[in-house]
């Protein structure tokens, strides 16, 4: 969902860019290859990083750092839409630079890691169901999203619309730091383990996989 609320975002930084120019082929040809460059680009390379990185430094501490770089390029983003009346050409680079860090920290933890742990943390003989349910909720939720960002944005302005963002970001890092429990190196048997440790209390053999 964090995803979604920049994708339209990055269409009005780029719109906003692009407006001094004339020709109006040339505005949407630049428009184009400007967020497939931003996006696309970035966002590939992040996902391989990610699946790297997953492994090897841990999903926990991937989400918990990915996450404080999104809240700062968001940070970053208000900044830059408070300050666009500004004659300072430097803010809507600014803007530019903040997108730019969003995705580069959203799409190697928040834009994979969720989808690791969607597949862990249910029963093997549910998995399947419940995995195409959180993809569904998942997909409404990005609906939801997309067809109220520009009221949202319209109402309280691009810059604090930003700001929530942010904070939702916030919430996101506090939930993780507090529920989601590090499972790197651990079997799916484990992992079920110490997700049933989490709702039915703890026992002997989920406090030796924890300090493991």
């Amino acid at each position: 969902m964090l995803e979604c609320m920049v994708l339209i975002p990055e269409r009005v930084v780029f719109a906003g860019l692009l407006l001094r120019l004339h020709n109006l082929r040339l505005r949407i040809m630049l428009f184009i290859s400007l967020q497939a460059l931003t996006h696309c680009g970035l966002n590939a390379c992040g996902t391989i990083l990610g699946i790297y990185l997953i492994d090897h430094a841990g999903q926990r501490k991937l989400s918990l750092y990915s996450l404080a770089g999104v809240i700062v390029s968001l940070i970053i983003l208000s900044i830059s839409f408070f300050k666009q009346s500004s004659e300072n050409a430097l803010y809507g680079w600014l803007a530019v630079l903040g997108l730019a860090l969003y995705i580069a920290f959203f799409s190697p933890g928040m834009g994979t890691v969720p989808w690791t742990v969607n597949s862990e943390i249910y029963p093997e003989q549910y998995r399947g169901i419940y995995g195409g349910m959180s993809a569904t909720v998942n997909w409404v939720s990005n609906l939801i999203v997309a067809e109220s960002f520009l009221s949202v944005a319209q109402g309280a302005g691009i810059g604090p619309t930003f700001l929530i963002i942010a904070g939702i970001a916030v919430l996101v890092f506090l939930f993780v730091l507090v529920f989601v429990p590090e499972t790197k190196g651990l079997t799916f048997d484990e992992v079920e383990i110490l997700w049933k440790d989490r709702a039915w209390g703890k026992n002997p053999r989920t406090q030796s996989l924890l300090q493991s």
